[in-house]
Parts: structure tokens; C-alpha cells; sequence
């Protein structure tokens, strides 16, 4: 065997997304369930728009849907970020998995009996996004007490890059049902896919094993009441670092993040029909081949320089898919702008996560839940209210340039975002 071919393996696991994680049993196990569950819920997340446009005709009803997820978001997720700190953060992920179960069955009920209520469709999908925000953070937190804090970003990785499968995968099936079946089928075919895998996720959390919390070093009793959250901020606000990547992650998703226009464009541009579960795919598609090849992520030092970069790049490409006019040049630009989305979401969790100490992680993964799931849905609003104003291509163009300058802007104003290097975190101040 010659060097060139001993060097080739190397190569390729340096490159390579790093499965070493999938070792740990228990760690195995919830990645699994929640990989089934996160596909039923793609199923879902297509359904509820494409059910609320053709009830409305309206992209703004269509946005009002992130303002019915944001609200509970920013209301139960530091609520929860402070439970799971201080509740077994097993108990607190079945909890907010069986209330989820609860709300996507209530989805598919409605759809059964053709009740075609906009405002029934808003309260269901608040529903569901309260059960987010007292599940997600516990989740979030469990990574780092299931693997070892080396294997952290590896972790994070497989997670991203596993929803991003799903975030493909799951689109493009729910647009064939969409394009196989009228809505009275297909809606009740989705939501009951999506009830039946999510079952997967609370097999997971009950084979966990008990996951208390740790001892307060302080001594006293915690209690996941408004003390504990403001804990949390104070501990948040002797980052600033940590602070500036919650606001460039802001910019990206409530300025350039066209979700919402895509019922309207697939049916305005593209004919409708599979075009929908294409554009819903596109951004994920991206994300997953990003994640596949994301070996070198985890020896990334300049790490705020890779995340500044990753937004201004999310913006332009998602500004330059909004001027195309060919549907194959769209999708490629979106797939461009899922590359750059991932890259940036890596790097900000494994700050994150091997960053805090374990009392706070459940905290801080509850403002993260805010920042990460609500700014979408913030996204949704804007997007949906500048397209009633102004068209869908303003909205979606406009939204994607604004996000780049702002973000650039940011790193310009704030350079310790860009100075930041990975070897120099145990410097960052601490509360």
C-alpha cells in the first residue's frame, strides 16, 4: 500500500462526521428516538402552513403561526430552562413529550372532522410549542452529562445534522402526500404519521437513565421559580460573547429567514404540488450535506469568526434565492444557505454547552430555546407581514440583505464576537 492510499482514510475521517458519540448507549438511545420523532414532526411542520394558506389565502395568517409559537416559546422556555435545572431532567423531557403527543393529536382530530378554524389551527400549534419549550431545554441539556465533554461538539454535529436528515427527508414525503391526495386526506395522513412516530422519542426518555440535578454549590435549595431564571441571565451577562451569538443568531432568522413565503411562492411560481415540500427541504438538504463532511468543525479555533461568516453567507444566499426565477437555481441557493446555517449552529451549542457549568446548562439551553426556535417564528411574522405589504419577493430578498449587513454591522461594532478563539474560554468572564 502506498502513503497516498494510507493517507486517504485519514483524510476522510478528518473530514468525515465524527460517530464516536453513538458509543455511549444511553446517548444512542435518545438520538435514535428523537431522530423518529423529529421525521413525524417534519410531516406537521409542512401541513400546519399549507392547511392554514388554503383555509386563508393569506401569508400573513400563514405568518401569524410564529407569533402562536413565539409567545409560549418566550414564556415557558426560561420557565423550563430553570425546571430542568432543577427537576430530573428525564421526568421534565417526558412531560413536555407526552404534552406535545396531546397537541399534534388534537391536529389531527380537527382535520378528521373538516372544523377548517384558523384561530383552532393558532391555539394547537401554541400548544405544542409550550410543550417545546418545557421539553427542549432538558433535552438539550442532557448531551453533555451522556457523553464526554470532548465528544460534545461531536454530539452537537450528529444532533444538527440528524434533524437536518429529517428536516429533508420528512418535507419532501409530507409534499408527495401533499401532491398524491387532496388536503381532506393528505392533512389527516401527516398529522397521524407524526402522532404515531413521536412515540419513538418517549420510549427514549423512559430508557433513560434518572438525570438529577447536581448539587448547588452554594449549598441551598433551588426552585425553578423567577430567582433561578434571573440566575441565569446574570450568569448569561458576564458572557458577552455568549450574548453576541444569541443576537448574530437573532439577525439570521428574523431578518432572513423565508419559511413562511413558501406556500405562497411554490404556488404563485412554481405550480404548487411537490414544489412546496422542495422549497421546505431545500434549507435542510444544505444542512445535512454540511453536516456529513463536518469533520474539521471540531478543530475550528477562530470560532467567531467561522459563526460571523456563516451568517453573512446565510444572508446573501437567501437574498440571491429570492431574485431567482429558475426552481432548480432557488433550491441550490437554499441548499447554500442550510451549508452556512449549520456550520453557524454547531459552533454556537458547543460554546454553549462544554461552556457552562451543569447547575446552569438547563438555563441557559431554555434562553438558548428562545433564541433558536423563537427567532424562526419571529421570522415567520416578518416575513408574512412584508409580503402582505409589500409582495413576496420584497420579503424574502429585503429580509435576506438585511440580515447580512446587520450581522456584519454586529461584527464590526462588537469585535470581541470576532476575536473570540476556542482555546481562549476558560478566560471569558464568569458570574
Amino acid at each position: 500500500m502506498t502513503a497516498t492510499e494510507t493517507s486517504r482514510p485519514r483524510e476522510q475521517r478528518r473530514w468525515a462526521i465524527d460517530l464516536r458519540p453513538l458509543r455511549e448507549p444511553a446517548y444512542r438511545r435518545l438520538w435514535l428516538g428523537n431522530a423518529i420523532a423529529m421525521f413525524g414532526f417534519q410531516f406537521t411542520a409542512v401541513a400546519v402552513p399549507v392547511e392554514m394558506y388554503a383555509l386563508t389565502q393569506d401569508s400573513f395568517w400563514v405568518g401569524l403561526l410564529g407569533v402562536a409559537a413565539f409567545v409560549p416559546l418566550l414564556l415557558f422556555g426560561l420557565w423550563g430552562g430553570a425546571v430542568a435545572d432543577v427537576l430530573d431532567r428525564r421526568l421534565v423531557l417526558l412531560g413536555g413529550s407526552a404534552l406535545l403527543w396531546v397537541s399534534v393529536v388534537g391536529l389531527l382530530v380537527q382535520a378528521l372532522l373538516g372544523v377548517g378554524s384558523p384561530v383552532l389551527l393558532l391555539a394547537l400549534v401554541a400548544l405544542s410549542s409550550i410543550s417545546f419549550a418545557i421539553a427542549g431545554p432538558a433535552r438539550n441539556a442532557l448531551v453533555a452529562r451522556l457523553v464526554p465533554n470532548d465528544l460534545v461538539p461531536a454530539a452537537t454535529t450528529l444532533n444538527f445534522t440528524t434533524a437536518m436528515a429529517t428536516s429533508v427527508l420528512g418535507p419532501l414525503a409530507a409534499g408527495l402526500i401533499l401532491a398524491l391526495w387532496d388536503l381532506g386526506i393528505a392533512l389527516p395522513i401527516a398529522y397521524g404519521l407524526d402522532a404515531t412516530l413521536l412515540v419513538a422519542l418517549v420510549w427514549a426518555a423512559l430508557r433513560l437513565p434518572a438525570m438529577p440535578p447536581e448539587p448547588d454549590p452554594d449549598g441551598g435549595p433551588r426552585q425553578a421559580g423567577l430567582r433561578s431564571i434571573v440566575d441565569g441571565f446574570r450568569y448569561l451577562a458576564g458572557s458577552p460573547v455568549l450574548l453576541l451569538s444569541f443576537a448574530i443568531d437573532l439577525i439570521a432568522m428574523v431578518f432572513a429567514y423565508p419559511r413562511a413565503l413558501f406556500p405562497e411562492v411554490a404556488a404563485e411560481r412554481f405550480g404548487g404540488g411537490a414544489a412546496v415540500g422542495w422549497l421546505y427541504s431545500s434549507i435542510a438538504i444544505g444542512s445535512l450535506l454540511a453536516g456529513l463532511v463536518s469533520g474539521w468543525i471540531g478543530r475550528v479555533r477562530r470560532q467567531g469568526l467561522v459563526l460571523v461568516v456563516s451568517v453573512v453567507g446565510w444572508g446573501v444566499a437567501v437574498a440571491v434565492a429570492g431574485l431567482a426565477r429558475q426552481f432548480w437555481l432557488v433550491i441550490g441557493l437554499l441548499v447554500l444557505a442550510g451549508m452556512a446555517d449549520l456550520i453557524s449552529s454547531v459552533v454556537r451549542q458547543s460554546m454553549l454547552l462544554v461552556y457552562a457549568p451543569d447547575r446552569m446548562r438547563g438555563r441557559l439551553q431554555g434562553v438558548n430555546l428562545v433564541v433558536v426556535a423563537g427567532g424562526p417564528r419571529l421570522g415567520d411574522l416578518r416575513a408574512g407581514a412584508m409580503a402582505a405589504g409589500f409582495g413576496s419577493g420584497v420579503a424574502w430578498v429585503g429580509g435576506g440583505l438585511a440580515a447580512a449587513a446587520l450581522a456584519a454591522l454586529l461584527a464590526v461594532a462588537f469585535p470581541a464576537l470576532m476575536r473570540y478563539r476556542l482555546q481562549t474560554a476558560s478566560s471569558e468572564p464568569r458570574s
